[in-house]
């Protein structure tokens, strides 16, 4: 019996997606559970199991766009694995017993013949052209001896190059030598190539998303720096004991999560999003974090931040880290978030204008740890410090809200006891 694979309804909003990557091929005997195809969608990548076992049949192939409900492959459940049919050859592909079965010229010392015309790459003929080169006079290092564009550039720039006869010798005449021509030639000064990919889902729905962001909402950046001296000593002095105990690494994310749910909690707008004509409040806070993937930027959100410890945020920051990479997060975890707090410094941004996550109202974005001179108590010292940048949108939240939220923030990264207490 034939069983369909479809795409499967992986989410309310998600309505198509890629093949990614076939786990199998056409012929492949498979067992119930086994993981076909990677499906990537505009939120997250998607594995599909089989439901039955079988000999598989694929008829989507990789890169092709798929609707949910579109078939993607079909099972043969009678087959058994040890008869399993092979992904069969078509008829017309196979030659005639009759058919003349030409062979391909026997292989020539092409490594130190000269190559013909016929022998050219099209780059190679071309430069040939414009550089009035007698391809005759270059050997070819290429397959089967043909000549390449790198055979001709290294031949003009030895200086052994000659005009060719007729027209072409005439064309040389009038012109510079081939190698003060070459100087000013974009061939010789290098591979100029371009190459075409599709963006991936989640590239493509990321960039829709910002756009909207960017045509909707009145977005407004405040700035303000923060000085990590407290906090780092706070975490070079637990970092160890903290690990050993939860099998963790103490970062600095959790410190900023934790102060700003602090600060959401003081500026309660900062933490909604308007709909329509109305706003509307969260009276939890689900923080997303941005997380840069080889496929795009994604937002997983951890949910109710505010009733995790300092430990369970930075093991679900890192699982989601993790996970990102191998693009192993759900539709789900992707899905929803109050606020979003992105951490540039990681790749070395000193300052940065984030972008809001639409619907959200704001986004925090934290950035590199340098050591600068500032004033403390009227001497010049050399601080840690860090900039950090509030994007929010003017509609909801006023610059009066912004400062204060980011001076909040502010005053409990610098002060870590105010979190532990609440103030």
């Amino acid at each position: 019996m034939a069983v369909e694979v479809k795409m499967p309804n992986v989410g309310e909003s998600v309505q198509e997606g890629v093949i990614h990557k076939w786990r199998v091929k056409s012929g492949d005997f498979v067992n119930r559970d086994d993981v076909l195809v990677e499906l990537e969608t505009d939120k997250a990548t998607v594995e599909v199991v089989a439901e039955n076992s079988g000999v598989i049949t694929i008829v989507k192939k990789q890169g092709e766009t798929v609707a949910v409900g579109d078939v993607m492959a079909s099972l043969d459940t009678d087959a058994k694995g040890s008869t399993a049919a092979k992904e069969s050859t078509p008829a017309s592909s196979k030659p005639s017993e009759k058919a003349e079965v030409k062979l391909p010229p026997p292989p020539t010392s092409s490594s130190t013949a000269p190559a013909a015309q016929s022998d050219l790459s099209p780059a190679a003929r071309r430069i040939t052209e414009e550089l009035g080169v007698n391809p005759s006079q270059i050997v070819g290092t290429g397959k089967d001896g043909r000549l390449t564009k790198g055979d001709v550039i290294a031949h003009v720039e030895s200086g052994s190059s000659k005009p060719q006869s007729g027209s072409n010798q005439a064309n040389a005449a009038s012109q510079p030598s081939p190698v003060k021509a070459s100087l000013g030639s974009s061939a010789i000064l290098g591979a100029r190539s371009e190459r075409r990919e599709p963006m991936s889902m989640i590239r493509k729905r990321t960039a829709e998303r910002l756009v909207k962001a960017q045509e909707t909402a009145a977005i407004l950046t405040t700035f303000n720096e923060i000085d990590m001296t407290n906090v780092m000593k706070l975490r070079n002095d637990y970092k160890d004991k903290f690990k050993e105990k939860y099998g963790v690494g103490l970062g600095f994310m959790s410190f900023f999560m934790k102060a700003a749910i602090e600060a959401l909690k003081t500026f309660p707008a900062v933490n909604g999003w308007i709909e329509g004509n109305e706003i509307v409040y969260h009276d939890y806070y689900d923080i997303g974090v941005a997380v840069s993937s080889n496929r795009g930027l994604v937002v997983p959100v951890v949910r109710n931040a505010e009733r995790l410890s300092v430990a369970e945020l930075e093991m679900a920051v890192g699982d989601y880290g993790k996970r990102a990479k191998d693009g192993k997060l759900t539709i789900d975890e992707m899905t929803g978030g109050t606020f979003t707090v992105s951490n540039g410094g990681v790749f070395g941004s000193l300052m940065s204008t984030p972008i809001l996550n639409p619907p959200q109202s704001a986004i925090l974005g934290m950035h590199k740890i340098q050591e600068r001179p500032v004033v403390v108590g009227g001497q010049i010292v050399i601080r840690p410090m860090m900039y950090v940048a509030l994007s929010y949108d003017h509609r909801i939240i006023d610059g009066r809200e912004s400062v204060g939220f980011l001076v909040k923030i502010k005053e409990c990264v610098e002060d870590p006891s105010r979190i532990l207490v609440g103030v």
